[in-house]
């Protein structure tokens, strides 16, 4: 792995042990040996160690130790698995209605990383983690109605971003769905001039026990539509 990995974990407050940068090595050898025939990513191996490592990585200072979380969309694993390789105190929950992405990562174990297979919206789970997180799953509004209901509590949705969002994010009615604005940070992303988006909201309320709701639903009238 790079020294520039090296040097923008350590910017976010990783200091990764040398079986740990192992780890990265053998997952990005994997992710591309398996995108030769299996089209996961777009991002060239050159950049991965930036767009999918360091950019995960990047909610890492939001996330409190021993927390439980859940990544929605997860894809072939961003953000939950750097984050789950990079903070063993975290419990990490992947979750994906694609087969074929999380067959992918499934070969990619890891002690304190769970793998699902379902959507979002059918899960049926509830109040169950500290962090509810994902990286561009869906438009925002959608997002947002299928991650607050299995947020526990007192725990925060933290979606991952564009800065462009941030005027969309202040219209919704959050309220609905239990959340409220706690913060809005915006970093950029380290060695780039790419800025990111982290809504940091706070589930202060039960989510209604009518969201989130079907996806045909979610789709014909999202969260805020008049």
């Amino acid at each position: 792995m790079t020294t520039e990995f090296q040097f923008a974990a350590r910017a976010l407050g990783l200091e990764l042990s040398p079986a740990q940068i192992e780890r990265f090595d053998a997952f990005e050898e994997a992710l591309y040996a398996s995108n030769a025939v299996m089209n996961l990513t777009r991002i060239p191996r050159e950049e991965c160690w930036l767009k999918h490592f360091i950019d995960s990585l990047m909610l890492s200072p939001r996330i409190p130790a021993g927390a439980t979380v859940l990544d929605i969309g997860t894809g072939p694993g961003f953000p939950s698995w750097p984050l789950a390789c990079a903070r063993p105190d975290l419990a990490v929950t992947a979750l994906d209605s694609s087969g074929k992405m999380l067959g992918f990562l499934k070969r990619s174990p890891l002690e304190n990383l769970r793998i699902v297979e379902a959507r979002a919206e059918d899960w049926g789970i509830r109040d169950a983690f500290d962090v509810v997180t994902g990286r561009a799953v869906a438009p925002l509004p959608i997002q947002l109605e299928i991650s607050a209901a299995p947020t526990k509590p007192g725990g925060c949705v933290i979606p991952m971003r564009t800065a462009t969002e941030r005027e969309i994010l202040l219209a919704l009615p959050l309220e609905e769905l239990g959340l409220d604005v706690e913060r809005i940070d915006e970093d950029v992303l380290p060695g780039s001039d790419i800025p990111r988006l982290f809504p940091v909201l706070r589930k202060v309320s039960p989510t209604p026990a009518r969201f989130p709701r079907t996806w045909a639903e979610i789709k014909r009238r999202p969260l805020g539509a008049p």
